[in-house]
């Protein structure tokens, strides 16, 4: 019988390979090409390029405070394996980023590289349910201590200010653009790993034949669909909804069909971040759940 390794390595495999994308994304184009970044990643290399303090000891140092503070509020699992991170990330900046070349091309790609390494690591940490602490912890405090702020609009203001901060400190009003940039490119690139891969299409067919219309979806692309019985909300007659989920590729063709099947129809399309079950990916669920941020 196969021994499975616990999960705890699996995850502190995924946080490493994640901290050596940021690590590369951070020193070795971010750095290299001055930019000011977001974050305590950005604060640490205000103090790298004015008094030359090794970023991955001042990302530690700057958590120190955050830690103490955001304990109580964020949970003891999410603190001890961002606590982990933390530690992981700061020891391949400064030790292992360093060896490989540094990029000294384009500052423009220097953007695009930046916000695709770093983009990349932090949806590999994120999925593990873990952070690098820092401006996380900060946000995630904020967001306990004030619900009624998003978590959008905290990480905005944090991640500007900083930014803002960097570009007047050096005189790069560039730079300031460019940062602006990066955290664009690596929000979308963590939304799309972390919910790219299995988004697809869902439309909602509302008409009097859904049999029909069942029939012609099941044609056209061989999707099952699931029929909601609805009634209409000015003359009261019965209809139904029927409901399927396809990717981006079915839909067109799908909506096609459905038109065909029934053209006094009234389809709707929406986005679907997340599509799991059969003719999907299917949902995974691990053996214990790990504990939540309160």
């Amino acid at each position: 019988m196969k021994r499975r390794l616990p999960p705890w390595v699996k995850n502190t495999a995924m946080e490493l390979i994640g901290s050596i994308f940021v690590a590369i994304g951070v020193y070795n184009f971010a750095v290299a090409a001055e930019f000011p970044m977001t974050g305590f990643s950005g604060i640490a290399i205000i103090f790298f390029r004015l008094w030359n303090v090794p970023i991955g000891l001042s990302t530690v140092l700057l958590n120190i405070p955050v830690v103490i503070f955001s304990y109580r509020l964020l949970g003891r699992g999410f603190f001890l394996r961002s606590v982990r991170c933390t530690v992981i990330s700061s020891v391949v900046i400064d030790y292992l980023a360093p060896l490989l070349p540094l990029y000294s091309g384009s500052r423009m790609l220097a953007a695009v590289c930046t916000g695709a390494f770093a983009g990349v690591g932090y949806a590999l940490i994120y999925m593990q349910n873990s952070s690098t602490g820092g401006s996380d912890f900060i946000i995630m405090s904020v967001k306990a201590l004030r619900p009624h702020l998003s978590v959008g609009n905290i990480a905005f203001v944090s991640d500007t200010l900083i930014v803002i901060t960097g570009g007047i400190l050096f005189q790069d009003m560039d730079g300031i653009i460019y940062g602006i940039i990066i955290s664009f490119l690596m929000s979308s690139v963590v939304d799309k790993i972390m919910y790219g891969s299995n988004a697809g299409k869902l439309s909602l067919t509302v008409t009097e034949h859904p049999r029909e219309v069942i029939d012609a979806i099941d044609r056209s692309c061989a999707r099952g669909a699931t029929v909601l019985k609805a009634e209409g909300g000015y003359q009261g007659d019965k209809k139904g909804v029927v409901m399927c989920a396809c990717n981006n590729k079915q839909m067109y063709e799908m909506q096609k069909a459905v038109k065909a099947a029934d053209p006094d129809s009234f389809l709707v399309i929406l986005e679907s971040n997340e599509v799991h079950g059969e003719g999907f990916s299917p949902l995974i669920v691990g053996e214990k759940a790990q504990e939540p941020i309160r």
